[in-house]
């Protein structure tokens, strides 16, 4: 103890500061770096079009290179933590290790060199035959223990926490540019010093209640922030309510997590780990296209999973900032494989509504919402279809109602200024899921709705709904077989009949899977919609 006591004492925490502050700015020269190489390099070649032998070759370079970055990045900010984290501990032990001094002082003791506290005399030796002496004395060094005891317990506090911290600092994964695949155990690594910080992965909200899981958010300091998304990337990703840049931030992370598994089990892989792998690096390769975009332009990944047939959001732009926000809910056989259709019509959706709103489309985010299991069945132009395929009942659609109500309830809560104007959309069975989740509970507190080629609601009657019917516009083609046939059946009442209580939006496409055809008045009236504007009006055949 004698040596630590004074060590503690006297210690000079500046240079301590410094590394903080050093490897605080490696990391963000890292960041800056990373993000750069997607922004001017890669993203600007995929949008190119650079394909080939070469380009394979390239791109893998790249991404290598980009990802190892990110290990770097991740790895620099953890150990600046963790200095930063040791930082603060031994400050307060040396804080309460000079406080305990100062009052043993105070009471009159001698703290030693070694931290021993001496007990203080209180009436002169001579005096030690003297029947109360011992009493005099006893009470007069009541405190001894006290202080002592003090003493001990701050510099065992400091004896700790450089002991853990060291550990915490060794067991960091060692960053290297001959290092690609170091994100689980950057992961892992940052689970370590987020202990070690004190934030304990029992705190983070249930993502139960959008809210909640904001106002955590919101209460968080910056450094707590970073290391929750470096800890517990996946669930971060997952919280509805948090801020669009943060869920995409840790998604993405999520996603190279993934993708190097795969590619380091690559000739293990069975049928479904590789059908999940192609949708992933397909996600990838869109996502990293959109990186030199403008802003509104920019896919944000705020979800996904390879579970079943594979689940995806994706925002066109940014819903945390937009005037205008549509969520795009598509139907049967949609899934993680072939999402990068659902990303195509998000951006035909956004570049409608900017043709009405005064922003050209630089206020209007739109999102694919793919987080529910899809029936896997397709409509053909036959009534014959297969009943227990899951699009004959409300199952699918219910199963996920919530999901998608914590989902729009999360817009509300991540969005910075006025309200957003909110259109939710739903095609097919898509339409389905979202009279499911628009009639249970709060509903989904739209603005508008829009469901074309819709086989049902779920329900019987636009009031029993929680949008205003006013704002319920549906869509049918004349030859749309799914409304036609399979409406008023087993997904509720057809919402296109004037009896239902919705409104009929102008459709001039044919067929069940054109609405978003260019040029069309089926797609311009969903952009006048998302735009907050009323659907032109034209003889419906």
């Amino acid at each position: 103890m004698t040596e630590h006591f004074a060590q503690l004492m006297k210690q000079d925490f500046a240079d301590l500061d410094s590394a903080v502050g050093s490897w605080k700015k490696l990391a963000d020269a890292l960041t800056n770096t990373q993000t750069g190489s997607g922004r001017r390099v890669t993203g600007p070649l995929h949008r190119a079009g650079w394909t080939g032998v070469s380009a394979s070759y390239g791109f893998d370079a790249m991404e290598a290179t980009e990802s190892k970055l990110g290990t770097g990045r991740t790895n620099a900010q953890l150990i600046a933590t963790t200095l930063d984290t040791l930082n603060t501990k031994m400050q307060a032990a040396q804080r309460k290790l000079r406080a305990a001094v100062a009052d043993a002082e105070a009471a009159g003791h001698t703290v030693r060199a070694d931290g021993w506290v001496e007990p203080k005399q209180a009436v002169d030796p001579k005096y030690h035959n003297d029947p109360d002496y011992a009493d005099i004395q006893r009470d007069a060094n009541s405190g001894l223990g006290g202080f002592r005891a003090r003493i001990d317990e701050a510099v065992a506090a400091a004896e700790a926490a450089s002991n853990e911290g060291a550990e915490v600092l060794r067991q960091i994964d060692p960053f290297d540019l001959d290092k690609r695949y170091g994100g689980a155990h950057a992961q892992e690594d940052a689970a370590r010093v987020a202990a070690f910080a004190g934030l304990d992965k029992k705190d983070l909200p249930d993502g139960t209640d959008p809210k909640r899981s904001a106002d955590w958010w919101a209460g968080l300091d910056e450094e707590e922030k970073r290391l929750y998304l470096a800890a517990y990337p996946e669930q971060i990703g997952g919280l509805d309510g948090l801020p669009t840049t943060t869920r995409d931030q840790a998604n993405r992370t999520v996603l190279d997590m993934r993708l190097n598994d795969y590619a380091q089990r690559e000739g293990d892989l069975g049928y479904h780990d590789r059908s999940s792998y192609r949708g992933l690096l397909a996600m990838k390769d869109r996502l990293d296209r959109s990186d030199p975009a403008p802003e509104h332009k920019q896919l944000y990944l705020l979800g996904f999973s390879t579970e079943k047939d594979g689940r995806a959001i994706v925002a066109v732009g940014n819903p945390d900032t937009a005037k205008h926000t549509a969520v795009s809910v598509p139907g049967t056989s949609n899934q993680l494989d072939n999402f990068d259709g659902q990303i195509n019509r998000a951006e035909t959706l956004q570049k409608s509504a900017g043709r009405w709103e005064a922003g050209g489309g630089r206020d209007v985010a739109v999102i694919s919402w793919l987080d529910y299991d899809a029936p896997e069945a397709e409509f053909t132009a036959s009534p014959e279809f297969d009943l227990n395929l899951g699009i004959a009942t409300t199952g699918r659609a219910d199963d996920d109602a919530e999901t998608l109500r914590d989902f729009t309830h999360g817009l509300r809560e991540s969005h910075q200024g006025e309200r957003s104007h909110l259109t939710v959309i739903g095609h097919s069975y898509g339409s389905t899921m979202v009279g499911a989740a628009d009639a249970g509970g709060r509903g989904l507190d739209a603005d508008d709705m829009v469901v074309v080629g819709s086989p049902g609601l779920t329900v019987e009657r636009a009031d029993q709904l929680h949008v205003d019917p006013e704002r319920l516009w549906v869509g049918a083609a004349s030859d749309d077989y799914v409304s036609n046939l399979t409406s008023d059946l087993s997904l509720g009442a057809d919402p296109k009949e004037p009896g239902f209580g919705a409104q009929r939006m102008y459709v001039d496409t044919d067929g069940h899977s054109n609405y978003w055809n260019d040029g069309s008045e089926s797609l311009s009236n969903q952009g006048r919609i998302i735009a907050g504007l009323p659907p032109g009006r034209a003889p419906l055949s």
